[in-house]
Order: C-alpha cells, then sequence, then structure tokens
C-alpha cells in the first residue's frame, strides 16, 4: 500500500525524523490561507499529492515567492492531470496540495530503507545524487550508490550509519545527527512493516540542518491487519476502479495496457499465460487470478472488470482443474457469462480432471466459444481473435 508525502512526513514526525513545516489544503484558496500560517518569510513550495514520481519534472512541485503566486501555482496544479514518467499519459487528478516553507539548501543526498529477500535484511541505500530516480543513478553511475545490510535480529549498528556519511563526504559533526535519521527511519521501517521508507531528496541546509524534503513509504499489504492507524491512510481516489471493485470480490486484479483480457486460476499459471501471450506477438490488458475455488458471482465480476477495458479485443480463460473439476469450471464459466453481453471472441483452454467433460459442455452451449489445447495453441488463437483473424 501506498501514502501521500504529506502522510509519510506526519509518520517521519512521530520517529523524529526532522522535516519542514507544511500544511496539507484541498484548494487553491485554502494554500493562500496555509502560507499565511506558515508565516510571512517566503518562499513557500507548493507540491502535489498524487502517488507517483517525477512531480516536479511533470510540474506538480513549484517554489512560489508571494501569496498571489501560491494561488496561481495552486490553480494551475489542480486545473488538470498531473502527468509524470509514472503516470502515464492520462496522468493523474491532485485533489491535494502540501504547502511548505522553504528552506536554503546546501547539498542534496538519496537515503533509504528497502527489504532485501536475498540475505533476508534491510539494505540502507544512499548516494551523493538527491533529487534523481535512483534507477537513473543505479544504471549510469552505480559508484555513487552506497550500501550497507542491517541484521533484523541484530540490529542497527552506528558504525554502519557512519559507513554511509564517509561515502557522502559529510563533516565530522554531522555524523551524529545523521546516524540518529538513518536509526530511526530503519525503525519506522521494521515496526510498520515496510516495504520501502525513501527520502528523496535529504538536504543538508546552509545552516548545517539535515532534512527530510520529500518522503515515500510504502507498505507489506499483507501485515495492514497489524496496522489500522496505517490501512486508514489508504486514499481510494489513487486507485485504479476496477482495482478496488476486484478488491471487494476477493479478485487478483492488475490493469495492463495490451488488449487481450486474461482469466486464469493461480497466480503463476496467470504470469506464464501473460508471457505466452507476448511471446506469440499479443499484449496481455491485465493480470486476473480468480483463485481455485472461484464462484459463479466471482467469475461474472471478472468477466465485467475484463470487459469494461475499452481496449480488450479478444479474452483468454486459462484455467486448470485440479481442486475444482474441469466440468464445473466450464459450467462456472457460462453460468458467470449470464447477462453479460459478450462482444469480444472468447478462448478457452482446460486442462486437468474431467477436462473432456468440460469441453463438452463449452461446445454445446449457446454462447461462442473458441476451444484451445495447451497453452502454445491457446495463445495462439488468443492473438489471431485480437487481430480479427478468427
Amino acid at each position: 500500500m501506498n501514502i501521500h508525502e504529506y502522510q509519510a512526513k506526519q509518520l517521519f514526525k512521530q520517529y523524529d525524523i526532522p522535516t519542514l513545516h507544511g500544511k496539507v489544503v484541498d484548494s487553491p484558496t485554502q494554500a493562500v490561507t496555509a502560507a499565511k500560517e506558515l508565516g510571512t518569510d517566503a518562499p513557500w513550495v507548493v507540491k502535489a499529492q498524487i502517488h507517483a514520481g517525477g512531480r516536479g519534472k511533470g510540474g506538480g512541485v513549484k517554489l512560489a515567492k508571494s501569496y498571489d503566486e501560491v494561488e496561481s501555482y495552486a490553480k494551475d496544479i489542480m486545473s488538470k492531470p498531473l502527468v509524470t514518467h509514472q503516470t502515464g499519459p492520462e496522468g493523474k487528478q491532485v485533489h491535494k496540495l502540501l504547502i511548505e516553507e522553504g528552506c536554503a539548501i546546501d547539498k542534496e543526498f538519496y537515503l533509504a530503507c528497502v527489504l532485501d529477500r536475498a540475505t533476508s535484511s534491510v539494505v540502507v541505500m544512499a548516494s551523493t545524487e538527491g533529487g534523481v530516480e535512483i534507477e537513473t543513478v543505479a544504471e549510469e553511475t552505480p559508484e555513487k550508490i552506497f550500501k550497507v545490510h542491517v541484521d533484523p535480529a541484530v540490529g542497527f549498528v552506528p558504525y554502519q550509519a557512519r559507513t554511509l556519511a564517509f561515502g557522502l563526504g559529510l563533516e565530522k559533526d554531522l555524523h551524529k545527527p545523521f546516524t540518529a535519521l538513518i536509526k530511526n527511519l530503519i525503525k519506522l521501517f521494521l515496526e510498520k512493516d515496510c516495504s520501502l521508507a525513501e527520502i528523496n531528496p535529504l538536504v543538508l541546509t546552509k545552516d548545517s540542518s539535515i532534512i527530510a524534503l520529500d518522503g515515500k513509504i510504502n507498505f507489506d499489504g499483507n501485515a495492514l491487519y497489524r496496522h489500522p492507524d496505517i490501512k486508514e491512510l489508504h486514499d481510494p481516489t489513487e486507485e485504479d476502479a476496477r482495482d478496488l471493485e476486484a478488491a471487494k470480490w476477493g479478485l487478483n486484479y492488475v490493469g495492463l495496457d495490451g488488449n487481450i483480457g486474461c482469466m486464469v486460476n493461480g497466480a503463476g499459471l496467470a504470469m506464464a499465460t501473460m508471457d505466452s501471450i507476448k511471446a506469440h506477438g499479443g499484449e496481455p490488458a491485465n493480470f486476473l487470478d480468480v483463485g481455485g475455488g472461484a464462484s459463479q458471482e466471482m467469475v461474472s465480476k471478472a468477466f465485467q472488470l475484463i470487459l469494461s477495458d475499452s481496449n480488450v479485443k479478444g479474452i483468454l480463460v486459462n484455467i486448470f482443474g485440479g481442486i475444482v473439476k474441469c466440468d464445473v469450471l466450464a459450467q462456472g464459466i457460462l453460468d458467470g457469462l449470464k447477462g453479460i453481453e459478450l462482444h469480444v471472441p472468447l478462448v478457452v483452454r482446460l486442462e486437468g480432471t474431467n477436462v473432456d467433460k468440460g469441453r463438452e459442455i463449452l461446445e454445446k452451449s449457446d454462447i461462442k466459444v473458441i476451444s484451445a489445447i495447451g497453452m502454445k495453441e491457446a495463445a495462439e488463437k488468443a492473438v489471431a481473435a485480437a487481430k480479427g483473424a478468427l
């Protein structure tokens, strides 16, 4: 689960990680009021609050030197979807702004905690290239990224922070506050079951203060039951409406950019199905795992989700009948299509227990089903159907 920058900074404050004073607003008028409440000394920073990186390059972060500029920038940012390299060309509508006091920046750094599954440890990464996407730094100047591994069983050891401090070229008198900041960031990461806790940039100001100028935190969704306070931070306006609908029905759905809708039982099989579609020249429109015991209602909702995507030109249902037999699954597909207008070709591949009975049920139905045997044939037919060749 992702949260907004202002929410991340609220957590930073709880863990004594230094941030600037700021206020969250819902309108340009409130933005001006917030700037006045923060103090009369310009500048102020007007920051769009969306779940996407690259806001500055997209025009979502502005430095205002007067109240008129605060209002003007707020109106501009909230008047249209904000497009960044992470939002796609359609962009995201900005519903909230963070109005923050300015500061005199001397240097910018990158700092983050992530989980290293290979070593079962927390990796603390730091770089002198603050304000830049870490992926770009890793690709172009990997020698500028410094890492230490923190074993959760042993805990954070101060020398690890000093190792990063030396790598960043921090003066000796800054090592103590830098060490405290890293210690608190790791504590936040572990106690809140984060998958990412990132500060980009972490800045050194002209008066030698170290401040988290931005914040990005992602949480392990499987651990949210332990953190009702974190769960309350979820912003449904940042989610795809289809993802929210799928979650209501217990469906694992992720929308993609292709034109072949996929319905599969099992995450591994779903991934293999998408790979097969791409290998045969097609593009999957979604990842959709209905699970091994999907009800008629769940299957029906799955078809509705797939067909709600206007890009879908064909559907591939790839089902393995193990716990639930193929004849039951076939009838479930037909029942799930009741009341739904199927306006695109439907390719169905069944394998497993009672597969012949399942195929017979589909062949005798009133619904036009393109039957396929084997993954290769299913992918080939799905790609051809989406192109109008079947």
